[in-house]
């Protein structure tokens, strides 16, 4: 069995460009940058013969392809695919002490403490769980050959991570951007990127138009 998925970031939401926790808790909308990304993404990508959209459950990814799913590919949201929970920290803006919450966190998990998460939020170990679900319902359905997959950030990297077999420890080695894309081609049990961190689309993007 052959599948490729083409793996994306939402787009730009208000409170990305705040710096805003959002996670898997807070459900923001595109903002007009947000928008402009998912548009230059669908002309970019409108004739590649999708046979599903998956989404998480949140409105950010759902706006992100719905140009697509406007023009008739099913499409399914996985809880799955949600971001990670960041806890206490989610809604707050980034401020010193959040900063540097987030840096001890990051550096713990960098140190291969994959089971540490924020208060009442989620490690990456409890993320990759409930992402293996996911894939492999993807996998399960056999009639979808190419599928179109919109999810978060952080939640990109730790995929990333695992469908390759690379220690989850190292997910900042994935780069995103809201829109990057990611073509992974699954082929004999084996997951492979064939395209990383493709953000061509954006190139002739007017972000402060």
């Amino acid at each position: 069995m052959k599948k490729t998925f083409y793996f994306i970031r939402h787009g730009q939401t208000d409170l990305n460009l705040r710096g805003i926790v959002q996670g898997r808790g807070v459900d923001s909308p595109l903002n007009a940058t947000g928008r402009k990304q998912a548009e230059a993404f669908f002309q970019a990508y409108k004739e590649v013969p999708f046979d599903k959209v998956y989404t998480s459950t949140l409105l950010r990814t759902h706006e992100t392809v719905a140009s697509f799913t406007a023009n008739g590919i099913p499409t399914e949201q996985l809880a799955g695919l949600d971001e990670i929970s960041w806890g206490i920290y989610e809604g707050k803006e980034q401020d010193e002490s959040i900063m540097a919450g987030f840096k001890d966190l990051v550096d713990q998990w960098r140190n291969n403490l994959l089971d540490v998460s924020v208060e009442n939020g989620e490690s990456p170990n409890a993320l990759v769980k409930r992402q293996q679900e996911a894939i492999q319902h993807m996998l399960d359905q056999k009639e979808e050959d190419l599928v179109l997959v919109c999810l978060h950030g952080r939640a990109l990297r730790i995929l990333l991570c695992h469908l390759t077999q690379l220690a989850v420890c190292q997910m900042d080695d994935f780069p995103h951007t809201n829109t990057a894309l990611y073509i992974v081609e699954y082929h004999e049990g084996k997951f492979t990127i064939v395209d990383h961190y493709n953000t061509q689309h954006l190139d002739e993007l007017d972000i402060d138009a």
